[in-house]
């Protein structure tokens, strides 16, 4: 296929990540769901309140959960496909360890006590360093060859 053999074969890896931590967001939209339905926050909105609510901030840390690893998304995905160009199996490495850290990062958030949240899912953000480091190098290696 033309244009592929200027990535490494191992590129591949960045990309089945890519697909499985697609995989965890619908499951954490389908958590989202369920919670919609047990604590009864039908659509259009996006937060239950505690005045019409009494489980208010058990589903608001449910959707809180999937919100924020949607806002990190972009981020990851970006610095997975870049960074990956020139090291693929490190950010392939990191992009599971960030993905197992978002599915804890979710479960923490989802007890209804957001510091639970950060147990596991503190790592993201480590994985996430590692991810821009890589990417620099990548765009330092690039400005220089």
């Amino acid at each position: 296929m033309a244009g592929l053999e200027l990535l490494p074969k191992e590129y591949g890896y960045v990309a089945i990540v890519l697909v499985l931590h697609c995989f965890l967001n619908f499951w954490m939209a389908a958590q989202v769901g369920a919670a919609r339905k047990k604590y009864k926050v039908f659509y259009p909105i996006m937060y239950a309140t505690e005045a019409e609510n009494k489980d208010a901030n058990l589903f608001n840390c449910v959707q809180r959960g999937h919100q924020n690893s949607l806002e990190m998304m972009p981020m990851f995905f970006m610095l997975m496909i870049v960074g990956g160009i020139k090291h693929p199996l490190i950010c392939a490495s990191l992009g599971v360890v960030y993905s197992i850290a978002r599915l804890f990062y979710f479960k923490g958030y989802s007890t209804g006590d957001p510091q639970k949240r950060f147990t596991i899912g503190k790592y993201s953000f480590l994985a996430l360093l590692g991810l821009m480091i890589c990417t620099i190098s990548f765009g330092v290696n690039m400005l220089i060859a």
